[in-house]
């Protein structure tokens, strides 16, 4: 069932009946379908791709001038894409009025729209925009290639050197079928791969226009939304291993991300690290600032308030940039050595994590520093700082800030959660699985939290301060990659198929009521 078809109900539970949090998300999940619907039917219910009439009807009796005034009241604009880079906007991992359902089963099909096919072998997650799913992957030359399940162990890179053909795949959202593909690249990898990793770890980008793919150093490509290349950029060999063993070749995850009229891509590397805007429409370079850094696997993010910032997680230091001109703002030290989180913004702060030991730091901070915040030996907090743990980070999965609550998924599968603005523990909770591990970072919708395992469960977690476990669901495939939240639909990337969890038309959950 379509968004506008339930509009009333999401208006009623997240507007009407929720506190502040859940008014402003709610507020934007409704702009958001709105201005999908506005893409995606006219007056009539007919197909149309854009140039909609102000002031036409719509179905379901509403107007496009207040649509337009819901957008400004949330602060959201209209046209703001579904899902659009790594954990969607601002790396948040959350998206409520989705209305996802209760329980599903892939071997019985209850509740899932569609399976596709993915050929090849990517962590990479799916990216959306309107009706239009972004994958990429890699097809090796000798067929079906394999990575190591489970816990990391030995950090030795994999012995797969087959020729590899990088590819990106258009999708249907509504149905699964493949609208495009496209080669990015063909050749034997410049670089080896961790036995846990793919030649295809980082995640696509898109803002409605073009759609961004990163393949570490075999290159950036930018494709138009019908898939015709618009521009290659190769970046020079980036050769991201262990920082205590340069012989180890582990490849690159970051993933690129577009802010404007620039592609930013994070390239910490052995040698010369570096951040870059790409200009989105040709590829030329805009601006590239060293970084004096090891490597690392986290994409960046952009905070967009009074002043915007590019967040970068690193080892040495996590920084913040000038999005226009590249230039450091501020450094933060006191991080692992190996970091692979990605910061997230939520409720105007910003969330950086990583996870090796001994440090394993959290950091919640305040936007707008600048120069060395770095906290003094025994201090946790400081007007920039607004607090931080040690020995609490995750080593991969991105933390999930959500409803006023800091959620810190540990490999083990440990799932730790914070009030987000004191840093109080609220509870403590292992995740009982099979022991395969937990590297996909957990996303959140309508009060419940899904956490992906290795092993091919997701668990589905009630949101608030103690620990509810709703459901487990397996997906009959292992699972590395972070799902996406669009359409009404989890898309859950296995390796081999995306698999498109959604209710049945006649089923309207009532969404859980946390925190």
């Amino acid at each position: 069932m379509r968004a506008w078809k339930r509009l009333p109900l999401v208006f009623m539970n997240g507007v009407l009946l929720g506190d502040g949090w859940q008014r402003k998300n709610t507020m934007d999940s409704l702009c958001r379908g709105c201005a999908w619907a506005m893409l995606e039917c006219d007056g009539r219910g007919s197909s149309v791709r854009g140039g909609v009439v102000m002031g036409q009807n719509m179905r379901g009796g509403l107007r496009i001038p207040v649509l337009m005034l819901l957008a400004v009241l949330s602060g959201s604009p209209v046209l703001a894409g579904n899902w659009p880079s790594f954990r969607g906007d601002h790396a948040a991992g959350v998206h409520d009025g989705v209305n996802l359902p209760e329980t599903w089963d892939v071997a019985g099909g209850e509740n899932i729209r569609w399976v596709a096919e993915i050929p090849g072998l990517a962590h990479s997650s799916p990216v959306v925009w309107g009706n239009l799913i972004f994958v990429t992957t890699a097809v090796s030359s000798r067929g079906k290639a394999d990575f190591k399940e489970g816990l990391y162990g030995s950090g030795e890179a994999s012995d797969d050197r087959t020729s590899q053909t990088w590819k990106i795949l258009a999708l249907d959202l509504e149905s699964g079928a493949l609208r495009w593909e496209r080669t990015a690249h063909e050749g034997v990898p410049r670089d080896k791969r961790h036995l846990k990793a793919t030649y295809a770890n980082s995640t696509p980008a898109t803002d409605g226009q073009r759609v961004v793919a990163f393949f570490g150093s075999e290159g950036v490509f930018a494709w138009d939304m019908s898939g015709k290349r618009l521009w290659s950029r190769s970046l020079g060999r980036l050769d991201a291993g262990a920082y205590d063993a340069p012989d180890y070749e582990w490849g690159t995850a970051s993933s690129p991300i577009i802010d404007g009229d620039r592609v930013i891509v994070q390239c910490d590397v052995q040698g010369e690290s570096f951040i870059i805007a790409l200009d989105a429409d040709t590829g030329k370079i805009l601006w590239r600032t060293p970084r004096d850094e090891p490597p690392s696997w986290g994409t960046p993010t952009v905070y967009d308030g009074e002043r915007r910032e590019i967040i970068a997680n690193g080892s040495n230091f996590i920084r913040g940039y000038d999005p226009a001109t590249g230039k450091e703002l501020w450094r933060l030290g006191g991080s692992s050595m190996i970091t692979a989180p990605t910061p997230v913004i939520a409720d105007g702060l910003i969330v950086v994590a990583s996870g090796r030991r001994p440090e394993k730091p959290i950091f919640v901070l305040k936007p707008g520093a600048t120069g060395d915040i770095t906290l003094k030996d025994g201090q946790t907090k400081s007007p920039w700082v607004v607090w931080s743990l040690q020995r609490a980070g995750p080593y991969m999965p991105t933390p999930l800030a959500y409803r006023g609550i800091l959620y810190v998924l540990q490999n083990q599968g440990i799932l730790d959660a914070y009030d987000l603005h004191s840093g109080e523990a609220l509870y403590r909770q292992r995740i009982e699985h099979s022991g395969g591990g937990f590297s996909a970072s957990p996303v959140a919708a309508d009060g419940r939290l899904y956490l992906p395992a290795e092993d091919g469960q997701v668990f589905v977690v009630r949101a608030g301060a103690t620990f509810h476990l709703l459901g487990t669901h397996d997906m009959g495939e292992r699972l590395m990659a972070t799902p996406a939240l669009a359409g009404e639909m989890l898309l859950v990337r296995g390796t081999s198929h995306l698999f498109a969890v959604g209710q049945d038309e006649q089923q309207t959950p009532d969404p859980v009521q946390g925190r």
